[in-house]
């Protein structure tokens, strides 16, 4: 439920109090979508080099007394069955969480680092990204999940232009959607469980975006009063069940006012080991895990016909957007006409 709502609100395990793991297996899960086997030397050895940069950084940053069952545990997954209060000792859960958020961090700029110093392609990421996507696809139909549709793109050059010119932040880096897949599913009460379907079996919850959700389309009060469980659910909540109520989430300015989705980034994780150069100094450091920014769209048939109609329809989105970039390119190049002077008015 706590993932749901992460990227229904487009919100950071940073923020996290605990994780909510129960035992070694699920923790061998969330490690082998995140692209680490612990079984592959070379992977715990990553691993444990992450961990012992986040402690280094918490000692030298704050000062923090970092205890050895959570600095050098014997199994690795302790740290995040300790993390969730799930193995002792328990009352280093506090520490164990805060050590995993600067290794999330860690590991991500690494990996960033990494993609800078190699020769991997963007057009390679995305391929190999798709693969492991439409794999996922193929067994959400082969189990009978309630979707419809599952296709993907890639926008062309044409479009990611003008996406940058009609946005006030003309960076390339701040275009999040080069590639999208568009998920339709029968009924809207269906979303949720599907989008808890790919946060298990295709993404980390952990790397959904923050602050890159629009969501008009499912509200998590909803999702949580219609669970079976739901006081018992609704009391063990990070945060109030009324967060979401005083927040504004990022909102689409060509989008029509009735037009309805789901649209969440996630950076993908992707390990390039056959693209790596023979270094191997830079692959001990730095990993083989890389990441591709992708965003899926999830909605239910019903909205989906209804957004493809009236001023929801993309060619009326397209229509609008062009205006205004139109209007910026052509902003303080118009030249204004003379006034015509009065009678006996100076030159």
């Amino acid at each position: 439920m706590e993932t749901i709502r992460l990227l229904l609100r487009g919100g950071s395990v940073v923020d996290w109090r605990r994780l909510y793991f129960r035992e070694a297996r699920e923790v061998d899960h969330f490690l082998r979508l995140n692209l680490f086997d612990l079984h592959d030397p070379r992977d715990e050895r990553r691993l444990r080099g992450i961990l012992q940069q986040s402690v280094e950084y918490l000692r030298k940053a704050f000062g923090y007394q970092v205890a050895a069952a959570v600095s050098e545990p014997a199994d690795l997954r302790d740290l995040f069955l300790i993390a969730s209060d799930a193995a002792e000792p328990r009352r280093y859960r506090r520490i164990a969480c805060v050590v995993l958020k600067v290794m999330h961090v860690i590991h991500h700029l690494e990996a960033r680092e990494l993609l800078f110093r190699t020769a991997v392609r963007e057009a390679d990421l995305a391929e190999r990204a798709d693969r492991n996507i439409m794999e996922v696809a193929r067994r959400m139909h082969d189990q009978g999940l309630p979707v419809v549709e599952f296709v993907g793109n890639h926008k062309t050059r044409a479009s990611l232009v003008t996406k940058l010119l009609a946005k006030r932040e003309t960076v390339a880096a701040q275009i999040f959607d080069r590639v999208r897949y568009r998920i339709v599913t029968e009924r809207r009460d269906q979303v949720a469980p599907v989008l808890c379907y790919l946060a298990h079996h295709l993404f980390p919850f952990n790397y959904g975006v923050p602050g890159q959700t629009q969501n008009t389309l499912v509200r998590f009060r909803r999702v949580v009063g219609a669970h079976p469980k739901a006081e018992e659910l609704i009391a063990a909540l990070q945060a109030p069940l009324e967060l979401e109520a005083g927040e504004t989430l990022p909102f689409n300015e060509f989008s029509a006012k009735d037009y309805r989705v789901l649209n969440f980034v996630v950076d993908l994780p992707v390990r390039v080991d056959e693209l790596m150069p023979e270094e191997e100094e830079l692959t001990e450091d730095l990993g083989r895990v890389v990441f591709s920014l992708v965003e899926f769209q999830i909605v239910d048939a019903d909205t989906h016909a209804r957004n493809e109609q009236g001023e929801s329809a993309h060619d009326r989105y397209k229509r609008r957007q062009l205006k205004n970039v139109l209007r910026r390119l052509s902003r303080g190049l118009v030249v204004p006409k003379k006034r015509k002077r009065s009678p006996g008015e100076p030159g």
